[in-house]
């Protein structure tokens, strides 16, 4: 079962390690997403997992393959750009 954390601004969304499944937006002007492997709370020194991108509103991003996700070992971070982005993230 996938867990979800609804973002309105930059924040990290879990520590420790996991899936990231999904990414989506529902809205917002010009957002841009990119999310990072760090239980810090900042990307200064974290590893990119997805670089930074301008999202369709709305938007869906699922991630699938052979483990059906993004694996990623310290946590996920995520930082949104643009005006009013509306994100949901879906992991395990």
């Amino acid at each position: 079962m996938a867990n979800y954390k609804y973002l309105e601004a930059t924040a990290q969304v879990k520590t420790g390690a996991g899936l990231l499944k999904t990414v989506f937006c529902s809205s917002g002007t010009s957002p841009t997403i990119a999310v990072y492997d760090t239980d810090i709370g900042t990307a200064t020194t974290a590893t990119t997992l997805i670089a930074t991108f301008t999202a369709t509103t709305p938007g869906v991003y699922a991630f699938t393959g052979d483990n059906s996700g993004l694996y990623f070992n310290k946590g996920i971070y995520v930082v949104l750009g643009g005006t009013t982005p509306k994100v949901t993230i879906g992991f395990d």
